[in-house]
């Protein structure tokens, strides 16, 4: 089976209203967010063996972070097709992984990722909020595969869970 985990970018830095959406970064919350949800994921026993992100400065600060937190050291694949695209084309970048990964994290945008979790499992969740982590089982073995609610949730989390 394949796992999947939907990972909303962290929380953006808004002080300079006038920067481009696509290169605004992470505020002070959103990197100690990072850290906190990489330890989440840790005592879950979560190891990707592939990231992929959009390319957008915030989520790819959240994959680098994350990666850093856990110690990964395999392939972050930075897509720009990832940024504000449809679900049905996200579901068509899963699609054309290469079949030898079988845990990958998938960083993102809203709503994007909260309608690519509803469409892929048939348990709703009404929004993922930043640095959420959605974990899903896929009901199959390769990525060509993969189709919409055929997968399991196996956990919602994000940090306000975590944080006191």
């Amino acid at each position: 089976m394949k796992k999947l985990y939907l990972i909303r970018h962290a929380k953006s830095d808004w002080s300079d209203p006038g920067k481009n959406d696509f290169d605004r970064g992470l505020n002070k919350r959103g990197k100690r967010s990072i850290s906190l949800m990489a330890k989440a994921l840790k005592k879950k026993g979560i190891m990707p063996d592939l990231i992929l992100s959009s390319a957008a400065k915030r989520a790819k600060k959240t994959a680098k972070g994350l990666a850093k937190v856990l110690g990964y050291e395999g392939e972050i694949i930075f897509d720009k097709t990832l940024y504000f695209t449809e679900p049905e084309e996200m579901l068509e970048r899963l699609r054309n992984t290469d079949e030898r990964y079988t845990h990958i994290f998938l960083v993102g945008h809203n709503p994007e990722i909260t309608e690519f979790s509803n469409r892929l499992t048939s348990e709703y969740i009404d929004n993922i909020p930043t640095l959420g982590i959605v974990g899903l089982t896929l009901k199959t073995n390769t990525w060509k595969a993969v189709r919409t609610h055929q997968a399991k949730m196996d956990f919602f989390i994000f940090p306000k869970m975590f944080s006191s």
